[in-house]
């Protein structure tokens, strides 16, 4: 990688320089495109694996490297000096992750947490935006919509990776003061999501039907997943960078409330047995603020998306039902009512609203 010399791009003025990795991939591209509309630098890091040129926009500068590749890394950043960092970067196919779990943890979590130690390097770092995944990191819940507090119970090595890495950024601001805010994403659809992968049925189906070809459903089509607009998950990102200040304060008054409970329960439990009444406490759940579900809190069924879809494509065909993937999860629905307190975010596109515009830009830029 060739780094070039920027002394005539050094910013003169107080915006502020955001590094995205991912930044040509599906959701980064937007959140970049979203940070340059309200007068941020940006700084793209991308391999180019997934995402694409067409992605990067040309007020970004552009740096093409893996996250893995420590040395041009820190170069990186002490030519660019960011004041924060959205981490979008990373091995995104659950099944691909199970085939090869080692793959999977060598970008998503050795790659993190080269990301993190540039950050040390470079104490201008404010903060660290990191997309997690509500879709995954709670496993097969047993009661709906999934709170932040939900236990983590992944079941797939990419799961895994999304909890060990918000365990790092954790650490990270804990030992060495560098705040973070973990976003975990439902189902993210939208304009420029790859028609060619396994993460994202809205746009495969859109794909195959403006094609004139049949998709298919696997089993019965009631699987159900919380989806989310792309253009909502940028200005989430956009909400989470400007107010990192205010969230690492409401996470420092949630770890002391924490104490305070954990005291009062630890002394009922005491006063339960020495009096030998009831039994104690179940096992503690984890209040872990520092990530936001970001959904809408309302299940989509896959029968209910090619239904909206014939409908909005005029397609004429019923779809072809397969046999279930194997290690699909039933039903996953976040509740997101957090982040709505914290940041006042809440989603502007309902579900019929983004279907109709990924279908307009399916149909002027795929062919």
């Amino acid at each position: 990688m060739k780094l070039k010399k920027r002394k005539e791009q050094v910013s003169k003025n107080n915006r502020s320089i955001v590094l995205v990795t991912g930044g040509a991939g599906f959701i980064g591209s937007h959140i970049v495109d979203l940070l340059i509309q309200n007068n941020y630098e940006v700084v793209i890091v991308d391999d180019l694996s997934s995402g694409r040129e067409e992605n990067i926009n040309q007020k970004a500068r552009f740096y093409k490297l893996n996250i893995t590749d420590q040395k041009a890394l820190i170069e990186v950043f002490k030519q660019e000096r960011p004041d924060y960092v959205c981490h979008e970067a990373a091995q995104i196919s659950v099944s691909f992750s199970v085939r090869d779990p080692l793959f999977d943890a060598q970008t998503n979590i050795l790659g993190s947490l080269n990301l993190l130690q540039c950050c040390l390097l470079n104490h201008q770092v404010k903060g660290v935006i990191f997309a997690s995944s509500g879709g995954t990191i709670y496993g097969e819940p047993e009661h709906f919509p999934i709170t932040e507090n939900y236990p983590f119970r992944p079941q797939s090595p990419y799961g895994i990776s999304k909890v060990a890495v918000e365990h790092y950024l954790d650490f990270y601001q804990k030992n060495y003061h560098l705040p973070y805010v973990a976003l975990r994403y439902g189902n993210v659809y939208g304009p420029r999501q790859d028609p060619y992968g396994e993460a994202g049925v809205i746009a495969i189906f859109i794909e195959k039907m403006l094609k004139g070809e049949i998709p298919t459903i696997n089993g019965d089509g009631e699987y159900i997943r919380d989806y989310v607009y792309v253009e909502d998950v940028a200005q989430a990102n956009l909400l989470a960078l400007k107010n990192m200040v205010k969230l690492s304060k409401v996470v420092r008054e949630v770890e002391k409330t924490k104490e305070k409970e954990k005291g009062k329960a630890e002394t009922e439990t005491k006063t339960e047995a020495e009096n030998k009444t009831t039994p104690g406490p179940g096992p503690e759940i984890e209040i872990k603020l520092n990530g936001f579900n970001l959904g809408t809190g309302r299940g989509i069924s896959v029968n209910e998306i090619f239904s909206l879809l014939k409908e909005i494509i005029k397609f004429p065909h019923p779809a072809h039902y397969g046999p279930p993937r194997a290690g699909d999860l039933r039903k996953n629905v976040l509740d997101c009512r957090l982040i709505k307190e914290v940041l006042g975010w809440q989603p502007q596109f309902d579900f019929s609203a983004g279907l109709e515009e990924t279908v307009r830009w399916f149909k002027e830029n795929i062919h």
